[in-house]
C-alpha cells in the first residue's frame, strides 16, 4: 500500500468519523482527528473555538501527519476541512511530503444533519453543538469545488467501495 493523506471533508454530523474508521480499517491507516486534538487541548468545537486556537490545532495536526507519513503510514484526517483554504494547506503539505492526497467529501442533506443533532442531544453519544455554532458552521461551510476532484460519498455508500476508490488514488502512478 502506498502511503498518503486522506482528507475528509463534510459538515458536522455528516458521518466523517464513521468513514474515517472504515478507511483506517480497510486501507489500513491512522486517523488524526482535529476534534481529538482540540479535546487534548481542553477545547470543544461545539461551544465555538477562536480562530487562533483552531490555527494551533491545525499546526499540531500538520506535525502529526508529517511524522506519521514519514514513518510510512497512510493518514486519514478527520475534520470538516472548511473553509477551502484549509484543504489547500493540506494539498501543500502532501506535495511537500511527496505523497498523494485524496479528498473524500461526506455529503449529507441538512435535514439529516439536524435529525442527527437532535438524536445526539437525546442519547449524548458525543458532545453537543450549540444552535448558534451549528448555524454559523452550516452557513459558512465551503464544499469542495468540481476542480478539487473530491470523492463524494454519503451514508449509503458501502465502506468497501469507499476503501477501493481511495486505494486506487493512493496507488495510482504519479
Amino acid at each position: 500500500m502506498s502511503r498518503g493523506i486522506v482528507l475528509l471533508c463534510g459538515r458536522a454530523f455528516s458521518g466523517k468519523s464513521t468513514v474515517a474508521g472504515q478507511l483506517a480499517n480497510g486501507l489500513p491507516g491512522m486517523i488524526i482527528s482535529l476534534d481529538a486534538i482540540n479535546a487534548e487541548r481542553g477545547l470543544w468545537g461545539g461551544d465555538g473555538i477562536p480562530i487562533a486556537e483552531w490555527a494551533r490545532t491545525l499546526d499540531l495536526a500538520h506535525d502529526r501527519v508529517t511524522e506519521a507519513v514519514g514513518d510510512g503510514t497512510t493518514v486519514i484526517i478527520d475534520d470538516t476541512s472548511s473553509p477551502a483554504f484549509l484543504r489547500d494547506r493540506w494539498r501543500e503539505r502532501a506535495a511537500a511530503l511527496a505523497v498523494p492526497l485524496v479528498l473524500v467529501y461526506v455529503e449529507v442533506d441538512e435535514a439529516t444533519l439536524r435529525e442527527r443533532v437532535q438524536r445526539n442531544r437525546a442519547d449524548r453519544r458525543r458532545g453537543d453543538v450549540t444552535d448558534a455554532v451549528l448555524a454559523e458552521h452550516l452557513a459558512s461551510f465551503e464544499p469542495p469545488t468540481e476542480a478539487e476532484a473530491a470523492l463524494v460519498v454519503d451514508g449509503a455508500t458501502p465502506a468497501a467501495k469507499v476503501v477501493a476508490a481511495v486505494r486506487k488514488v493512493l496507488t495510482a502512478p504519479r
